[in-house]
């Protein structure tokens, strides 16, 4: 989108080059990261950065006015977690990058999470995009690594002593994302722990920690319930819903009240309209819309082409909403002339005393598929897979 950069981009670029990208993320997490990278970052305009941005303030405020009340309600009865708090301690909106009917490039939001993602490998795939394309530095990001690293530590591990803080997930080092956990622990010295190796005392949780048995204080929470709900056999001594002495990063009630629930309560231009199942206008065309479940996570259970039959057999239909389609543009020229598309994904934190979350990072993924998965790409496509934005320095 800023033909300048991408001209440069593209002529630097090389597969020797993307592999030395590679290579530093390995060196950096020690270990290669187990989902596709992309070869390219994108460049993004000041213009789409504040539509970006205007969206996203628009759309935390009409959150702050829901009552908490009005957001429980997404809450599986099955699924609440004791001890609640005010609002989430991270915050991610994702936006597809389409065209409007007059040609305008513009942002078009596709779900909103209340739950961390790739903080800290997105912040290493900046750096080694920079290193290995000098250039890359003329775009800059103002906050430092020691300043980024300082307001994550401050959120996660607080005043706490790192050793009594653990980022929980299920089976850590089978995760796609695992590079994320161990650059987690190089920077903010919390290790990774599996959700069936923790013990539980009473109302306090511990974890072995090489021979050590410590006690967790706070949890930098990483598990999912729908995983969960897919292990049956899982081994664990406690249970999320127990009233526990641990401080939970961010609370998992919150997994659900930011979430596909709230979409069809949100109005901005960017924002494109969804409804639950079973308020579906009947003067609406289903052909427009996308079908999603409430809490699916990474994509799973989207139908991009919905039937009066689909619907029909939907059982539980406020457990689904439909959102119209929007089309991602082709935007991002690779060096053989194809085009990629893009979603990106803007990363905040939230901290307790904070009337608004802080926009840290921007997590790109690029795709020349009908959705944004690498699986449903062509094996030897490029410009697919996890990415991130540099922006037009003004």
């Amino acid at each position: 989108m800023i033909p300048k950069y991408r001209e440069q981009f593209n002529a630097d670029f090389s597969e020797e080059k993307y592999k030395e990208v590679l290579k530093l993320l390995e060196n950096a997490g020690g270990i290669k990261p187990l989902f596709r990278v992309s070869e390219s970052p994108i460049f993004l305009t000041e213009e789409f950065r504040k539509k970006l941005h205007d969206a996203c303030e628009s759309i935390i405020s009409q959150i702050k006015e829901m009552s908490p009340e009005e957001l429980s309600k997404a809450i599986p009865e099955n699924c609440n977690v004791p001890n609640d708090t005010k609002q989430p301690h991270f915050f991610t909106i994702d936006f597809g990058i389409c065209e409007n009917e007059k040609g305008e490039v513009v942002p078009q939001l596709i779900e909103l999470q209340a739950f961390p993602t790739l903080y800290c490998f997105q912040k290493e795939l900046h750096n080694s995009l920079m290193k290995v394309y000098p250039f890359l530095n003329e775009m800059k990001p103002q906050i430092s690594d020691d300043a980024y690293y300082a307001e994550l530590r401050d959120l996660i591990v607080g005043n706490e002593n790192p050793e009594n803080v653990v980022l929980l997930e299920i089976f850590p080092d089978k995760q796609k994302t695992n590079i994320d956990f161990y650059l987690t622990e190089k920077r903010l010295r919390i290790k990774p722990v599996c959700i069936t190796k923790v013990q539980k005392q009473g109302k306090k949780l511990f974890y072995d920690n090489n021979g050590k048995l410590t006690e967790i204080k706070r949890i930098y929470n990483r598990v999912i319930f729908d995983e969960l709900d897919q292990i049956p056999d899982l081994k664990m001594e406690f249970d999320f819903r127990e009233e526990l002495d641990v401080k939970w990063i961010t609370h998992p009630n919150w997994f659900f009240k930011i979430s596909k629930f709230i979409l069809p309560k949100l109005k901005h231009e960017f924002v494109p309209k969804s409804y639950f199942v079973s308020d579906f206008p009947t003067d609406e065309n289903l052909e427009n819309f996308v079908l999603k479940p409430l809490f699916s996570f990474a994509g799973s259970g989207v139908n991009l082409n919905p039937t009066k039959e689909d619907i029909d057999t939907i059982t539980e239909k406020d457990n689904f909403i439909l959102q119209r389609k929007v089309s991602y543009a082709p935007l991002f020229k690779d060096p053989n002339g194809e085009f990629s598309k893009a979603e990106i994904r803007l990363l905040y934190i939230w901290k307790e005393n904070e009337e608004r979350p802080k926009l840290m990072e921007h997590l790109v993924r690029m795709t020349k598929a009908a959705m944004v998965n690498v699986d449903f790409n062509k094996k030897d496509a490029i410009w697919i897979g996890g990415s991130t934005a540099f922006f037009e320095k003004v």
